[in-house]
C-alpha cells in the first residue's frame, strides 16, 4: 500500500476517535473501525458531506496507527514464541478467530459481476479526494500467524478478476397493489408511489434510498391491469435490480358496480309508483345526474333499463364507453288493511278478467 508516515497526533487521541479503550485488542479496533467507517462514509452522508469526509479521514488515520501498533505487539510475541509458546499460541488463536478486516469490514460488491471478490481492497476503491494528505491509505490488519501456515490474508492478497460480461441473475419481481376508485379509473389520474430500496453504490456499499414512482392511470383500466418498473426493486451482489410490478385494484363503490365496461346501478321504486308511473332522478359516475320518466310503463320486479354511453371508457376504443344498466327494486308495503286488500283484489281481478 506504500510507506507509512509518522503521525503527529498522540496515540491516546486515536482511541477517542475510534471510541475504544486503551486496552482494546486488534479485534476491538477492527470492529469499531468497521462500524464507524460505515457510519461516516461520504456516500451515506450527502447532506453533511464535508463533515463526513473529515470524520472519514480521521477514522482511517486512527485505525492505521492503532492497528500498526497492535501488529507490532503481536510481532514481539511471535519472536518470543520459543520462550513462551503457550502464551503465543493463545494470542495467535484469538487473533485467528478475529482475523482480517477483509472479512469483517464492509464488503465491496461488484455491480458488474456475479460474485463477490474477497480480494477487493476497501481503501484502493476510495476516491482520491478521501486519501490522507502526505500519507498513504491504511492497510488492512494482518493475522500474526506463522509464515509456514497459509493464512486467509495471503490467499486473499492475490487478485481474482471476473469478466464484466459475466451475466447476472434476474431476481423475482416485487408485486404491489395500486388501489383506484371507479372515478379515477373512469377519468384517468396520476398516482405517485414512494418506495424504499437497497442499491449498490459506486463504492460497493449497500445503501438505502427513497424514490417516487409516477404512474399514469389511463381511463378504462380494469382490475388486474399491470404496470412494471424495470430494475427499481432491491439490488444485491451478483444480481440485477428486481422489477416492481403494480397491479390495479378497484375500490368498492357505494353506488355502482362494474361489470366489464358496463356499470350497474340499483334503483328502488315504491310499488305505487312502479304501477302508476313516475319520474326519477338517477346519479351518474362523476357526480352528474339524469332524469328518467316512466309514465307509460309499469316497472315490474327484475325490470332493467340500459342507458348507452354512461358506463366505463373502453381503453382500446377511443371516446367509446360502455353502458349504464339500471336494475329496479320494487318496494312492497309491509302492511295492508282489510279494505285495502279488498280493493287490490278487485282491481287485479278486473285486470285478469279483461285479459
Amino acid at each position: 500500500m506504500g510507506e507509512s508516515t509518522k503521525s503527529s497526533m498522540p496515540a491516546s487521541k486515536y482511541y477517542g476517535i475510534l471510541e475504544i479503550s486503551k486496552s482494546a485488542s486488534l479485534a476491538d479496533i477492527c470492529k469499531s473501525y468497521k462500524h464507524l467507517v460505515r457510519k461516516w462514509h461520504p456516500d451515506r452522508n450527502r447532506s453533511n458531506q464535508a463533515e463526513a469526509v473529515e470524520k472519514f479521514r480521521s477514522i482511517n488515520e486512527a485505525y492505521r496507527v492503532l492497528s500498526q501498533n497492535k501488529r507490532e505487539e503481536v510481532d514481539i510475541l511471535k519472536n518470543d514464541v520459543a520462550k513462551t509458546p503457550k502464551k503465543f499460541l493463545k494470542q495467535q488463536e484469538k487473533d485467528k478467530d478475529d482475523n482480517e478486516l477483509q472479512i469483517s469490514s464492509p464488503t465491496l460488491l461488484s455491480r458488474t459481476t456475479s460474485r463477490i471478490s474477497p480480494s477487493v481492497d476497501f481503501y484502493t476503491s476510495m476516491p482520491s479526494f478521501l486519501s490522507m494528505s502526505g500519507a498513504s491509505s491504511p492497510t488492512t490488519p494482518r493475522t500474526p500467524i506463522s509464515d509456514q501456515t497459509p493464512s486467509l490474508s495471503k490467499i486473499a492478497s492475490k487478485p481474482i478478476i471476473f469478466s464484466q460480461s459475466t451475466s447476472r441473475r434476474k431476481p423475482q419481481p416485487i408485486k404491489k397493489k395500486l388501489e383506484c376508485t371507479l372515478e379515477e379509473l373512469c377519468n384517468g389520474c396520476v398516482k405517485k408511489v414512494t418506495i424504499t430500496r437497497d442499491f449498490i453504490a459506486t463504492t460497493g456499499l449497500i445503501i438505502k434510498e427513497e424514490e417516487v414512482l409516477t404512474i399514469k392511470v389511463k381511463p378504462g383500466w380494469k382490475r388486474g391491469t399491470k404496470i412494471s418498473f424495470e430494475g427499481k426493486g432491491e439490488e444485491r451482489a451478483g444480481t440485477h435490480g428486481s422489477d416492481i410490478i403494480f397491479s390495479i385494484d378497484e375500490k368498492k363503490h357505494s353506488l355502482f358496480k362494474r361489470e366489464g365496461d358496463d356499470l350497474v346501478l340499483g334503483v328502488e321504486v315504491p310499488l305505487v309508483q312502479a304501477l302508476t308511473g313516475c319520474t326519477i332522478t338517477i346519479p351518474l359516475l362523476g357526480g352528474d345526474e339524469m332524469t328518467l320518466s316512466f309514465d307509460d310503463k309499469i316497472i315490474y320486479p327484475g325490470y332493467e333499463k340500459i342507458i348507452p354511453g354512461q358506463g366505463m371508457p373502453k381503453p382500446k376504443q377511443e371516446n367509446i364507453r360502455g353502458d349504464l344498466v339500471l336494475q329496479f327494486l320494487i318496494e312492497f308495503p309491509i302492511y295492508l288493511s282489510e279494505d285495502q286488500r279488498f280493493q287490490v283484489v278487485s282491481i287485479l281481478e278486473d285486470h285478469i278478467t279483461s285479459e
